[in-house]
């Protein structure tokens, strides 16, 4: 059975950074895709990055020249460094996994629990 386990959430002030990581256990070795999604209360899930096993990724707007997304392979992991970080970056943050997602075309099979950011002004 596929896990994922987000972690480094947290609280921090108005241009401070902080870096999420997503562990994954099971089978997700076989996803070509994974990414990172936000939500605030109200609002629907919004995609964040999206990475593929042969490193292409993709960013919404909002977070481009300032989040990034990479994979970390010795931990089986994945990580969201974010930089510059806003109060509407506030939201808490899922991680998650397409079988056969690419950086255009991306429906979540398996999603992480979630870890709140939260930023303050």
């Amino acid at each position: 059975q596929v896990q994922l386990v987000e972690s480094g959430g947290g609280l921090v002030q108005a241009g401070g950074s902080l870096r999420l990581s997503c562990a994954s256990s099971g089978t997700l070795g076989n996803a070509n895709a994974m990414a990172w999604y936000r939500q605030t209360p109200g609002r629907r899930r919004e995609l964040v990055a999206i990475i593929t096993t042969d490193g292409n990724t993709n960013y919404a707007d909002f977070v481009k020249g300032r989040f990034t997304i990479s994979p970390d392979n010795a931990k089986n992991a994945m990580l969201l460094q974010m930089n510059d970080l806003k109060p509407e970056d506030t939201a808490v943050y899922y991680c998650s996994a397409d079988i056969d997602g690419t950086t255009t075309q991306y429906l979540p099979d398996y999603w992480g629990q979630g870890t709140q950011v939260t930023v303050s002004a």
